[in-house]
């Protein structure tokens, strides 16, 4: 903390000087300090509008012609354009539609089948969310490979010439320590195999780089810090080099080259669309739309969001320094900026019971067992005042 400068006066003076503060008008807020955006983002304003003239006109009124005078039949290949950029990739690279649990599996299938001949093994992120594990079990199953969990920084050394495939996450899901994807996708390059990247916890939350740092296949959900709303589609991305040998374990009607020419051959189509299955969620989707209307805004661009998510987790792990009584929680996501995500977690041995006080006074995080406190910072709509609120309420909790 600043010398001679009180937490509340710091947060103040951070306010004040905030470029993107007015970014917060955008998204439907109230009194409490909302740090849960790294599970579940706010409601952008713009959303129920939008998906009101959905519902009623293009849904009510145009019936089966939106999908052609809508625009519902694109969606998929315009609005993974509109992640694009916020990823690091080129338009036609990014297709929208079906879960990340779906994604993952077309993903490593398909990183398997492109790593050729000779080649059986998959390694996996140690500590990996769940379901990537499980997707990654099923695939190997499927493809007749065998999984080994690995820590991501010993993934150079456990590559191989029997490596196919490797599945990692951007960011830790229970620590927020960001892993190296530049450095990680060289050597599992290097090594003949194909990388799979998870962005969930990290695309319009920092910088990725996907085409820059030569990423073969990504997945990633929306409804964190793209705030896509409760259950919206995730993308897959498929570099450039490899959409003409993409094979699909999951090949719909959606994906084929004459969708409405109902062949009983399968026949794929021709770049990013060959990642869809079947019929998009044209709701979900449009309201995913919507939401990402805000970074088309002059004042908003991965860079300033990304230097806004350091300084409030900074300010943060200031605050808890200064109100929180010593050895009460423990920091255990990283202080390197290179090494951090968008959100701080804490070890308390009685998070959970922690969570829910912090929740019924007004800051929600989340509790991930058995003794984490996750808090995420969604720099679009969060500010320093409350982040000093939060640290202090944390505190008064813990006394």
């Amino acid at each position: 903390m600043s010398e001679g400068s009180s937490p509340h006066e710091r947060a103040r003076k951070l306010d004040a000087e905030d470029r993107l503060g007015a970014v917060r008008e955008e998204f439907v807020l109230d009194d409490v300090v909302y740090l849960d955006g790294n599970s579940l983002g706010a409601l952008p304003a713009n959303v129920p509008g939008r998906l009101d003239d959905v519902v009623r006109r293009e849904w009510g009124q145009l019936r089966i012609r939106s999908w052609t005078e809508s625009g519902w039949w694109t969606a998929p290949e315009r609005i993974g354009d509109l992640i694009a950029p916020l990823v690091g990739a080129a338009p036609g690279r990014i297709v929208v539609g079906d879960s990340t649990s779906v994604n993952i599996f077309k993903a490593l299938v398909a990183a398997v089948r492109l790593a050729g001949e000779g080649r059986d093994e998959i390694l996996v992120d140690a500590a990996t969310f769940p379901t990537d594990g499980y997707i990654a079990a099923s695939a190997a199953r499927m493809t007749g490979c065998s999984v080994r969990a690995v820590a991501p920084g010993e993934v150079p050394g456990a590559l191989g010439p029997r490596t196919a495939a490797v599945l990692l996450n951007h960011v830790d899901y229970r620590t927020g320590r960001l892993h190296d994807l530049p450095a990680l996708t060289a050597a599992v390059r290097a090594a003949g195999a194909v990388s799979v990247w998870d962005l969930c916890h990290s695309a319009g939350a920092l910088p990725v780089g996907l085409d820059e740092h030569g990423v073969d296949l990504a997945v990633g959900c929306t409804y964190k810090f793209l705030n896509g709303g409760p259950g919206s589609p995730a993308y897959l991305y498929v570099r450039g080099e490899h959409q003409a040998a993409f094979d699909s374990p999951l090949p719909g009607w959606n994906s084929h080259a004459e969708p409405f020419g109902m062949r009983p051959e399968y026949e794929a189509a021709d770049g990013a669309p060959r990642g869809r299955v079947g019929t998009p969620d044209i709701l979900s989707m449009l309201a995913l739309e919507a939401a990402l209307a805000v970074w088309s805004r002059p004042d908003v661009s991965v860079a300033a969001v990304r230097a806004k998510s350091l300084a409030l987790t900074d300010f943060f792990l200031e605050c808890v320094e200064e109100y929180v009584p010593a050895g009460r929680v423990r920091p255990v996501t990283p202080a390197a900026h290179a090494e951090r995500g968008s959100q701080v977690a804490l070890v308390c041995d009685d998070a959970g019971e922690v969570m829910d006080r912090l929740i019924a006074a007004g800051v929600v995080g989340d509790f991930r067992a058995p003794d984490v406190l996750r808090f995420g910072f969604t720099p679009l709509y969060l500010g320093f005042a409350e982040v000093e609120r939060a640290a202090k309420v944390l505190a008064e909790t813990l006394t």
